[in-house]
């Protein structure tokens, strides 16, 4: 198939999860034969720590404005199998208007389900969904799954088919390596600050740190103000790059991660961080939400923790029982959720969605 792509970002992984994703999806999509052009708008946010150029296999086309790139979107559409927009393309609306004057299959990717759907829901303005809300698309893709999200986006968007699409890792990346003593910590943190998570990050990981001074505890992330809550024996790294996540993540003893509140509010919606710290093979300590056990047994692959205690617990257990839970999630991750079994499913979806649409001409044909 023929993909184009109107996203947010795939060149870089600054201060979002959607890059990374992408560069996943994308690279096992070219691999699986197909053909992917992604429009990015070229801002001067994500410009100044670019940590892809390229795109390799497919076109990446980065541009200053819509008006500019319009005439090169139009032609790339007019071959186009499938059209894909993403939640928080700054130019989704413009993008959707001119995927449906063409051929190909338009496709919505709600990359940020909880918030999209706070916002619908607290009577806010969604900058990437127009008036007619997903009512347009043959196929909408959701990072969110659970029993109530197909219901949600057909009520309040009109979404007529909706698919989970969930979070995966790039194995080639993300795997066991050497650890490296710049990283070495026992409990460490990987994420960009956010203030919907701060509270839980200080429950879990900052209480503990000012307990255990004998304990080293590492922050990786971007954003974090100067007045975050600090001890001397929490250690910070800026923003990493994700070809350091493998290092980052095999010098912990033990890893956190903490979910943003509309995701844990939700539930079943995995960040894509889970995945990747259980493919470098460290054990998981995570805060819990609804759907957590549909993507790791709770015990046996990850440690869930509500108060500082579980997290104290957690850095008592022994070695071999935190790797024994490590070696249980990667092996978890790496049947299920890879960036190329994403890929194939992604595929599965955009063929079924082609065979519904050939099947609707034809009823209409007749």
């Amino acid at each position: 198939m023929r993909i184009v792509i109107f996203g947010l970002t795939i060149s870089s992984s600054w201060g979002n999860g959607h890059a990374t994703l992408w560069r996943g999806l994308c690279k096992h999509l070219v691999q699986l034969g197909h053909t992917i052009v992604f429009f990015e708008r070229d801002t001067p946010y994500y410009a100044g720590a670019r940590d892809l150029h390229e795109l390799p296999g497919g076109q990446l086309k980065l541009f200053s404005d819509w008006e500019s790139v319009r005439p090169v979107a139009k032609q790339h559409l007019r071959d186009a199998d499938v059209a894909i927009v993403t939640s928080y393309c700054p130019d989704a609306i413009a993008a959707t208007d001119l995927i449906l004057e063409g051929r190909a299959i338009p496709v919505f990717y709600d990359l940020d389900t909880p918030v999209t759907l706070s916002r619908i829901v607290a009577g806010e303005a969604v900058p990437y969904i127009g008036p007619r809300g997903l009512r347009d698309f043959d196929l909408v893709l959701s990072f969110t799954g659970g029993p109530g999200i197909s219901h949600e986006f057909r009520s309040r968007l009109g979404a007529r088919h909706i698919e989970p699409l969930y979070g995966h890792v790039d194995t080639d990346i993300h795997r066991p390596v050497a650890p490296q003593p710049h990283y070495g910590a026992d409990l460490s943190y990987l994420g960009t600050y956010s203030d919907d998570r701060q509270g839980t990050l200080e429950a879990l990981f900052v209480a503990p740190a000012r307990n255990r001074h004998d304990l080293r505890f590492l922050i990786g992330g971007a954003q974090y103000p100067d007045d975050f809550p600090w001890s001397p024996n929490i250690y910070f790294v800026r923003h990493l790059p994700p070809s350091e996540h493998a290092a980052f993540f095999a010098s912990s003893r033990l890893t956190l991660n903490v979910t943003r509140r509309p995701m844990a509010e939700m539930g079943w919606c995995p960040s894509g961080r889970l995945f990747e710290a259980a493919a470098c093979g460290v054990p998981l300590l995570s805060d819990g939400w609804a759907g957590i056990d549909t993507f790791f047994v709770p015990g046996d692959e990850i440690l869930l923790a509500k108060t500082e205690d579980d997290t104290q617990a957690a850095l008592a257990m022994p070695d071999a029982e935190l790797q024994r839970i490590a070696r249980r999630g990667r092996e978890r991750t790496m049947d299920q959720h890879t960036s190329d079994k994403r890929a194939n499913e992604l595929v599965a979806l955009l063929e079924r969605a082609a065979s519904g649409r050939m099947c609707q001409r034809q009823t209409e044909e007749a």
